[in-house]
């Protein structure tokens, strides 16, 4: 396993209207989704969109994402997706966590795998590349 830490800048962040879930109506907290889309620096070199689904409530929030990576790491380009959340709220710990989407390298990033954070600007990654 190689550790990774890679900073992210959020380059846009587009709420998607419309959206059939976002008007709880007295049924609960609201929830929502956006379109995003990153870039990557340090070992990992790259660009990302993806698209995260929300929930901001009175105790506790949540999201979840997929995004498609492409970029450069350790020297090979290609890409992969990674699937990440939190969720956390009054009384109860954070929890966060990452993985690459099994099967999603592509190219000179085929058979990459892996499980980690991103939090605070920042993804950490334990992977393995072939």
């Amino acid at each position: 396993m190689t550790h990774l830490e890679a900073a992210f800048s959020i380059d846009i962040w587009e709420p998607m209207e419309g959206d059939a879930l976002a008007e709880p109506e007295g049924r609960g907290p609201a929830t929502g989704r956006a379109l995003i889309r990153k870039t990557y620096t340090g070992p990992l070199q790259g660009t990302a969109v993806g698209e995260l689904l929300t929930t901001q409530g009175e105790g506790g929030a949540a999201y979840l994402a997929q995004e498609r990576v492409v970029g450069e790491l350790e020297g090979r380009s290609g890409s992969f997706v990674l699937q990440h959340g939190a969720s956390g709220g009054d009384g109860q710990e954070m929890r966060q966590w990452a993985f690459v989407v099994a099967g999603s390298g592509a190219g000179g990033l085929a058979g990459l795998s892996g499980t980690g954070v991103v939090a605070h600007e920042r993804l950490t990654l334990d992977y393995e590349l072939p």
